[in-house]
């Protein structure tokens, strides 16, 4: 899966601009989808089919990331910015930035006479080697997206865009070693989650399924001085309980706990005090679903060097495979 994985984190594709992020992944998908179709936001949607004895299963991983987007162009050719998503200034210093043009921009700050202290996002720039505004090749409007490669060290990789381009390759990888299912299972890949789980909701109110999982990153608990939380890498997927945004369906966590101990395959449960996922939309649509979450282990998580580990990739695939393959008694 690596190579999947290192095509997908590497590409452009902050929200409102996944156009080449749907590209990438249609032809990934096209051999194992019944029907594939695009919605009005851009959500990329592949149905496979079940026996019909089943229900209608959405699987959503989103496509976007966080990143930039240009606010004005000073005299210099500088270039101000605001966010797209969460993107946190302790982050941002020396920092490079790719433009869908291809144009990279090296991220800088006003003067820190206080150097114990972080400059907030208005106080920050974007140099891309312009000497005035004429001739300045990005201009307000343009989107960009961190600049950082994939790579490996052990099972641990390491890059940006994890949050949620691991997700998607779960899925891509899900939807390949499916066989026969009972349901009739929509994957759907996701505009607009870091600013607002937009896309899902759409997609969610077109497909009105029964049930609902979002495949998303989570945040661990296991690095120095961290905040309490009772999930690691390498200990297994985690099976969303709450998160800021919803609280998952009681049946589903049941049923994905008991897939997972039946198979053999390591799991942790997740309590998330802050945000939320494609799920919560999911959850919510039309007159409701049994949604929940299967969330990835993700250290540094809204940086440019967030870090999964590959047996968790693994295990999440193997865990969608036993829910997806099987009846679901909720």
């Amino acid at each position: 899966m690596n190579d999947l994985i290192k095509k997908l984190v590497e590409a452009y594709g902050p929200s409102g601009f996944e156009d080449g992020m749907r590209d990438l992944i249609r032809p990934e998908i096209e051999a194992y989808a019944d029907e594939i179709s695009v919605d009005a936001m851009g959500n990329l949607i592949a149905l496979k089919k079940g026996d019909g004895s089943g229900l209608k299963v959405m699987i959503a991983a989103h496509m976007d990331e966080i990143g930039v987007m240009v606010t004005h162009v000073t005299k210099k050719g500088f270039l101000r910015f605001t966010n797209i998503g969460g993107v946190y200034p302790h982050t941002l210093l020396g920092g490079r930035v790719q433009f869908s043009d291809g144009t990279i921009g090296v991220i800088g700050c006003e003067r820190l006479t206080n150097r114990s202290k972080v400059h907030p996002l208005s106080k920050h720039y974007i140099d891309v080697g312009a000497t005035s505004r004429e001739d300045c090749p990005i201009g307000v409007g343009d989107a960009a997206g961190f600049l950082r490669p994939f790579t490996t060290q052990g099972s641990r990789l390491i890059s940006k865009a994890m949050d949620d381009r691991i997700g998607c390759a779960i899925g891509i990888e899900t939807m390949k070693r499916l066989g026969s299912s009972p349901h009739d299972v929509y994957f759907v890949f996701s505009v607009q989650e870091e600013v607002g789980t937009r896309g899902a909701i759409v997609s969610a109110n077109g497909i009105d399924p029964d049930v609902g999982i979002a495949l998303d990153v989570t945040m661990t608990g296991d690095t120095p001085e961290s905040m309490a939380m009772a999930v690691s890498l390498g200990k297994g997927p985690a099976i969303k309980v709450k998160d800021a945004g919803m609280i998952a369906h009681v049946g589903l966590v049941r049923e994905m706990k008991t897939r997972a101990k039946e198979a053999g395959i390591p799991y942790q449960l997740e309590v998330l005090t802050g945000g939320s996922t494609d799920a919560r939309s999911i959850q919510i649509a039309n007159g409701g679903s049994a949604a929940g979450c299967l969330s990835i282990p993700c250290r540094y998580v809204h940086s440019p060097s967030e870090m999964v580990d590959m047996d968790d990739v693994e295990n999440s695939v193997k865990l969608l495979v036993e829910i997806l393959s099987k009846p679901l008694d909720l």
